[in-house]
């Protein structure tokens, strides 16, 4: 049963999602809108939007259906949404670590996922941001929409219930640690190439050389060798 609901406009998708989840079913249930006011990002980050130019989706998966441990959810679910941008724009879709999106070097998706018990289950709640239409990034030159990036104008309607068909039909497949960790650092953005890292008030050249099991982005940094960094602890400024 689709389970997809549509708000005209909300302040956060990922506030409202549990106003709309029935314990009475194991589906994925989610809510979307192209009219996100206050959307949240990764780590207190905020998503930026304008009014019918981008998507804001959140999904509720029950924890039942997950047997990966949180972590390797999180870059599972961002291995997902890139393979259903890759074939949507038949472009490479990287993962800019720990869970961007990234096409033509531009970040175009945002995913936060947070564990939480509602009405007596838990859940994952995935938020999405999805730059679609939007074209104006002077104030965010790191980032891109699927138009800038290739050139194509999606439609906002077809293009949510592609995602959300196509999540619902991949997230909740069994999947191997092993291979996740593999899809991981074969689309990781810059690994094995030369780009610049801010650590701390520093600066410093480095070339990512993998994420491992435990979610650590490992750098060989010019100057202090080969280190593992968690979230927050390095900022790739490419």
């Amino acid at each position: 049963m689709m389970r997809l609901f549509y708000l005209k406009e909300c302040s956060s998708t990922h506030d409202e999602i549990e106003k709309f989840l029935s314990n009475d079913t194991l589906d994925l249930q989610a809510v979307y809108t192209f009219n996100q006011t206050k959307g949240k990002g990764q780590y207190g980050n905020s998503w930026e939007s304008g009014r019918d130019l981008n998507l804001a989706y959140s999904v509720a998966v029950p924890d039942e259906l997950i047997k990966l441990p949180n972590h390797l959810f999180n870059f599972h679910t961002a291995e997902v949404l890139a393979d259903f941008l890759a074939i949507l724009t038949k472009q490479i879709a990287g993962i800019k670590w720990p869970n961007d999106i990234v096409i033509n070097n531009k970040k175009v998706s945002g995913i936060l996922i947070e564990k939480k018990i509602i009405k007596g289950r838990s859940y994952f709640l995935i938020g999405i941001g999805l730059n679609v239409l939007n074209e104006n990034f002077t104030h965010l030159p790191k980032a891109g929409s699927l138009l800038t990036q290739t050139g194509v104008k999606f439609n906002l309607e077809s293009l949510t219930q592609s995602l959300h068909e196509y999540l619902v039909e991949n997230l909740t497949k069994p999947v191997s640690e092993e291979s996740v960790m593999e899809k991981l650092n074969e689309r990781l953005f810059r690994k094995d190439l030369i780009s610049v890292f801010e650590i701390g008030q520093s600066r410093q050249n480095g070339i990512i050389k993998k994420v491992d099991k435990d979610g650590f982005l490992w750098v060989e940094l010019e100057n202090d060798g080969l280190r593992k960094f968690f979230h927050k602890e390095i900022a790739l400024l490419y």
